[in-house]
């Protein structure tokens, strides 16, 4: 054997074992930067897919408690679409069980709700509360485009899938992007964006791109809410903390607008943009009394290829899944960097592969694995070491 450094023949001298050497001697290849480069495997779970043909999967959650017929640790996944793959036109959750392998339909509400502005389309806004509420945002439409587009609204339901309260309003358009959640138990604050503020028909186009016209209007809306002994969230205020997020109409994905949220253990939102292609970061986002604007940039272009839904990491990094192609983008927000990309979907009948395929994400609770969608096959799926 042929050591190339006097350090690495220092240590097999010593009789070092082999794991030693790795991390002393070879340290550039025994340093694991973050949770993508861990991930090994890809594992179908189910069919998204409900009894009346919604399909389309947009938002992934992790239940955080065992309430109704939710148990610790399911996942509830929702659809956009109905039977006609018409956008905007989804009613239905479906709850997958990990330990059982089971797939049920947890929740549905008719299309036509006179609560909602628009009706129902379930979009990747949703959460569950450890009280074992269950709230999800609506971006409607009746003919799948935004020709058609209503407000929307916010639907509560219980842990046993039945719809108890709606919110709507001025400051509701449009929700759109995954929840980021603080949830003390009696009460909780909820941020969401919201994409439907001067979101046009896919048929107006501006004439330099000749594309839908962008509207530089999404917002990102803080809800505080109580939550009394027994009954359904209590709406006491809503802020909005962030505004000035590009959004468009277009056909085939309904609308681009900022969809993925994350909090960091710092109170900073991180909030994915996917027609400008980064992120940027809200700080002080559960107490500040007004707008950050779009906030500071975190990162830019690059690995980013239309970032939408996001995770945070144990490690404090945050994973992104991209619109445009069928990986996954690990960054650490706090250098700013960009630290490693990962294919979740390849499918080569897309241009890149697996373009259009992702949307959701959401963390395991064993910190190490996480689950997505794949709206190519309408499947819930695992990624794990």
């Amino acid at each position: 054997m042929i050591h190339t450094t006097t350090q690495a023949a220092r240590c097999f001298r010593q009789g070092a074992l082999f794991a030693l050497v790795l991390t002393l001697c070879i340290p550039a290849f025994a340093e694991q930067k973050g949770l993508l480069e861990t991930i090994h495997k890809h594992k179908f779970l189910t069919s998204t897919m409900a009894d009346n043909g919604d399909v389309n999967p947009y938002a992934v959650i992790v239940a955080p408690v065992s309430a109704g017929v939710i148990e610790q640790g399911d996942v509830l996944v929702d659809n956009f679409n109905n039977i006609s793959n018409l956008q905007g036109t989804g009613t239905t959750i479906m709850r997958y069980r990990p330990s059982t392998k089971e797939t049920k339909l947890f929740a549905q509400v008719p299309q036509k709700l006179a609560e909602c502005p628009g009706g129902v389309g379930l979009s990747t806004a949703m959460t569950m509360l450890k009280s074992g509420w269950v709230i999800v945002g609506s971006t409607p439409s009746t003919d799948g485009t935004t020709r058609t587009k209503g407000d929307g609204c916010l639907l509560v339901f219980d842990a046993n899938g039945h719809h108890v309260a709606t919110w709507a309003g001025a400051a509701i358009n449009g929700p759109w992007g995954s929840m980021a959640t603080i949830d003390h138990g009696d009460s909780a604050t909820l941020f969401i964006s919201m994409a439907g503020f001067g979101v046009q028909s896919p048929d107006v186009l501006d004439p330099a791109t000749h594309y839908p016209v962008i509207a530089h209007q999404a917002t990102v809306l803080r809800f505080n809410l109580t939550i009394p002994e027994g009954k359904p969230p209590v709406l006491q205020s809503q802020t909005v903390i962030g505004d000035g997020y590009s959004q468009r109409a277009d056909l085939a994905n309904f609308l681009l607008g900022p969809t993925g949220l994350a909090l960091g253990t710092d109170d900073t939102l991180y909030v994915t943009d996917g027609l400008d292609n980064e992120i940027t970061a809200i700080s002080n986002a559960s107490t500040r009394s007004g707008s950050g604007g779009k906030g500071e940039l975190v990162t830019k272009d690059g690995l980013l290829s239309w970032p939408l839904g996001m995770i945070m990491t144990a490690q404090g990094h945050l994973i992104v899944c991209n619109g445009k192609n069928g990986q996954a983008v690990e960054i650490d927000p706090v250098a700013k960097k960009q630290i490693y990309a990962h294919w979740l979907n390849a499918n080569q009948a897309q241009s890149p592969p697996g373009n259009g395929n992702l949307f959701g994400i959401a963390l395991a609770p064993d910190g190490k694995s996480f689950y997505y969608v794949e709206d190519d096959i309408n499947s819930l799926r695992i990624a794990t070491p």
